[in-house]
């Protein structure tokens, strides 16, 4: 049995978001050295799309960070379950996340990174899910 698939974006409007938020961490990082921290696994693609379109020197590093463990709702709880590699202490961190869905996560590691001494940490969201927003962050 075969199921519909639903396209929701089209390959062209991907490549725009990617193309608009990359647009707007070259300008406004403009002449600053950027650590560009992908949430794993879903942000793979988006931050590879990404960081080739930035036009600025950036550093890559990964984290791994849940609310939801094995379910498919939030729990509240948020574990890092792989941590950065690198030192973000006087860097600008823009965290690259795939889809941003109740918040919560997003809402919490935030300040875990500002405690750790960044200069500035920004999210680069690809798809923002606000219908389901239970904690409010800022998303480029």
């Amino acid at each position: 049995m075969s199921e519909k698939i639903k396209v929701l974006l089209s390959e062209e409007e991907v490549d725009s978001r990617i193309k608009q938020i990359a647009a707007k961490v070259s300008k406004d990082y403009a002449g600053k050295e950027i650590v560009l921290v992908g949430i794993l696994k879903g942000a793979m693609p988006f931050l590879c799309d990404l960081m080739r379109e930035i036009d600025l020197p950036v550093i890559l590093d990964t984290m791994v960070v849940s609310s939801y463990g094995d379910a498919t709702t939030s729990s509240g709880l948020v574990k890092i379950k792989k941590d950065l590699d690198s030192d973000i202490r006087g860097r600008h961190v823009i965290v690259v996340e795939d889809i941003i869905d109740t918040g919560i996560t997003m809402a919490a590691l935030t300040p875990i990174l500002e405690k750790r001494g960044a200069a500035s940490v920004e999210l680069a969201i690809f798809l923002d899910k606000k219908e389901r927003r239970e904690k409010e962050v800022n998303v480029m």
